[in-house]
């Protein structure tokens, strides 16, 4: 346990661990000391001189080395001859800090004058407006006039693109090297810098193509005043015109907690996401959310949503009922039939087709097909209920096999980075070409294209030897399902025999593609049957357009999207979209969460588990089914692993650190606090008991794996596709070597 350090703050006792520096000290407490430069996440710098304190420290005795004390037996308190900032001082025992005082007012009014001295007083039309930390402080300790000439403002060029996803106002930034440091500490994409040198100085971007970075958009939320904007957001809403609704991002693995922004158009007469913001968990992905999860979601109001049923009659897809919809499903998949579900659907759409496909004798796979291979063994030697990558540092070894973690799951790149730069763990990359990845690793193994399994299988694993915890991330690229779930059995098979199994920061850790592969897994495993190469009916339910699929001779897709499938389809199923429903994920290491309904349902769309249960009602199955908080219930019962788990208790809050939310701004940007449940892992299945090593079979590499591309962030896909903003970073094109 960190050892305490006892301090006063305003005459409040405080007690902290040791190293903790004032700023957070007196945030813990609830004194609010205004700072500009300075953010929990990154290190401290002392630039903006917002946060000027009045520190004393004990009288030490020269002589003695003992506290010098008063006739009441009190330690006599020196207070230096200038004032301290308080972002760069670490507490120190029986330190004292005045946060109010005369002196230290008039500081904070100094350095906002000498802010304001140059920067243009465009509020009403600032995108920061109305959640603006430099308003806010000025409101609160600025000074009522100025006395430098508005003739003598420094003006610059304004709305700069630092690329085509971040806009630059050079006149409203006040150099806190905000958005320097987060690419520089925590992204690792030094792209942005200082130019210049007193007031002209400014941030440029030094990269080709400009402000190249996964993570940019985070640069928009720290930073305090209006300077950086986002290229979908820009002059397109005022934060008190928005309803803002907690959310899970879709795209990878990871789980990221968001908060969408909706507002109700006046020229379309519907509600759209204005924006897409970090929610702060500190447990998934602290308060960062990569540009995939910020841009693509304009897929949500797309112009090819579906809206109603459509059946083809005269090789045309026309609109039709539900009602009639349903009774041609329901009639079709009497015949014999084959569902395939996709792993962006909502756990509780998955535990029912799964109930369904066992009802009806229909085979049932999940899409892709690949994970499903390997995901009981992740899930099997998974990492601890109780995992906090936060613990990961010194003695620890993190392992990185067959997978490009920044492209796969980019949040927790950013979370394994500083477990091994900033905290002294020990990084291990295996490839067979170079990641983001291997700029850390303490040790690089290479083999062939698709040798993988082969090439684990080979290791005797002696490096994990006398680590504390021991960390496997692991991918399926080039490799078939065979291979994958060989090198997945391997790779327990060191944990078991290394006796990490079951320890809470230990265990494997899969790069799964979509944010609930594991999820739709749990739900289907027993219900799974192959299907034949030939059906008569076929249920495609939100898998995509690539996936491979029998042939049939009636196909039903069950879409968001009218995609190239849907458009070849004999019946459409219109579905709801994540941002139009609630239901639950469960990411890659086994947390499950909630999302909620944002935006009202198009057309006469429906939740995929309503359209499941309607069809199901007409085989005669007794469901009466009204919200997925039931339908969860239900898992609970009759899904072992998530016996523990209920609404409730994935729904609940709890105080973190730091704190973040809508009255810290100047503390920790624009990120919302968390009002929608942090969520719950369930346990590994090497938690509740010891585990047998796998007899594991290596087969030889086959041409369908070595065929697969790597799964890039930006790879071409239906939904990246309608995102405006992100339409040019697009890759089609796997990497090479």
């Amino acid at each position: 346990m960190a050892e305490l350090v006892n301090l006063t703050i305003d005459g409040i006792s405080v007690r902290v661990p040791k190293g903790t520096l004032v700023v957070d000290a007196a945030k813990s407490v609830g004194i609010d000391i205004p700072v500009f430069c300075y953010h929990p996440k990154l290190k401290p710098v002392g630039m903006c001189r917002m946060c000027l304190v009045d520190i004393g420290t004990p009288k030490i005795d020269p002589a003695t080395r003992q506290v010098v004390r008063d006739e009441k037996g009190q330690p006599v308190i020196v207070f230096g001859p200038k004032l301290t900032t308080a972002c760069t001082t670490p507490v120190s025992e029986g330190m004292v800090v005045r946060t109010a005082t005369e002196q230290v007012r008039a500081a904070r009014e100094d350095v906002l004058e000498f802010l304001l001295a140059s920067h243009p007083l465009d509020c009403p039309i600032c995108d920061k407006g109305g959640e603006c930390p430099l308003q806010n402080l000025t409101m609160a300790h600025g000074p009522t006039v100025s006395r430098f000439d508005y003739d003598l403002k420094f003006h610059n060029d304004k709305h700069v693109p630092l690329g085509d996803l971040i806009f630059l106002d050079r006149e409203r930034c006040i150099q806190c090297g905000r958005c320097v440091r987060f690419q520089s500490e925590i992204a690792d994409d030094p792209v942005l810098q200082f130019h210049d040198r007193g007031r002209g100085m400014e941030i440029v971007t030094f990269s080709d193509p400009p402000f190249d970075s996964y993570f940019g958009g985070n640069t928009t939320d720290i930073c305090p005043v209006g300077a950086l904007t986002t290229a979908d957001f820009r002059f397109k809403a005022r934060p008190w015109e928005l309803k803002t609704t907690p959310s899970l991002c879709t795209h990878c693995a990871v789980g990221c907690n968001l908060a969408l922004n909706t507002r109700l158009e006046t020229k379309t007469g519907g509600y759209e996401i204005k924006r897409v913001m970090p929610r702060q968990n500190e447990q998934v992905n602290e308060i960062w959310i990569c540009d995939k999860g910020r841009y693509v979601h304009h897929f949500t109001r797309a112009e090819d949503r579906l809206h109603y049923p459509l059946i083809r009659q005269d090789g045309k897809l026309v609109e039709t009922t539900w009602e009639q919809a349903l009774r041609i499903a329901a009639d079709r998949l009497e015949r014999p039939s084959a569902i395939l579900v996709g792993d962006r659907i909502a756990n509780e759409d998955a535990f029912l087709i799964a109930q369904f496909a066992k009802a009806i004798g229909a085979a049932l796979e999940q899409r892709p097909a690949l994970p499903a291979h390997y995901a009981d063994v992740a899930r099997a030697v998974g990492i601890g209920s109780d995992a906090d990558f936060k613990q990961l540092g010194a003695g620890d070894v993190i392992l990185v096999v067959n997978g490009d973690v920044e492209e796969e799951a980019p949040v927790w790149f950013l979370r394994l980075r500083q477990a091994v730069v900033d905290r002294g763990a020990k990084l291990i990359v295996a490839h067979h070409r170079s990641t983001k990845m291997h700029r850390y690793a303490a040790a690089i193994h290479r083999y062939e294209v698709g040798q993988a399994a082969k090439w684990a299988a080979s290791q005797r694993a002696d490096w994990l030897q006398g680590a504390r915890n021991v960390l496997i991330v692991f991918g399926d690229e080039h490799l078939d399902g065979s291979s994958a779930r060989a090198l997945a059995q391997t790779l327990a098979n060191w944990l078991i025999l290394g006796g990490f199994a079951g320890k809470p920061n230990s265990g494997l850790l899969p790069l799964y593609p979509h944010a609930n592969t594991q999820g739709v897994f749990d739900m289907l495993e027993h219900a799974t049957r192959p299907a034949n190469e030939t059906t008569d009916t076929l249920w495609l339910v939100g898998v995509g357009a690539d996936e491979p699929a029998p042939r049939a001779n009636f196909i039903i897709v069950q879409d968001i999207l009218l995609t190239e499938r849907a458009k070849r389809a004999d019946l459409v199923l219109p579905a709801l979209s994540f941002a139009e429903r609630e239901g639950t994920f469960t990411s890659g290491d086994r947390r499950v969460q909630r999302f909620y309904r944002a935006l009202p349902p198009l057309g006469e769309a429906k939740p995929d588990w309503w359209i499941v249960q309607e069809i199901a009602r007409r085989f005669e199955l007794p469901w009466r089914y009204e919200a997925p908080a039931q339908i969860f219930a239900a898992i609970a019962q009759q899904v072992p692993r998530y016996a523990e788990l209920s609404y409730e208790r994935i729904s609940r809050v709890e105080p973190q650190w730091p704190p973040m939310g809508r009255e810290d701004l100047y503390y920790g940007g624009t990120v919302y606090d968390n009002t929608g449940g942090l969520g719950a892992r369930y346990a590994a299945d090497a938690e509740r008991s010891a585990l047998s090593p796998y007899d594991v079979h290596v087969p030889e590499p086959t041409l369908a794996g070595l065929e697969r591309t790597p799964r890039l962030l930006y790879r071409d896909g239906e939904l990246i596709r309608r995102s405006a903003v992100l339409r040019a970073h697009i890759v089609a094109e796997p990497l090479t070597a």
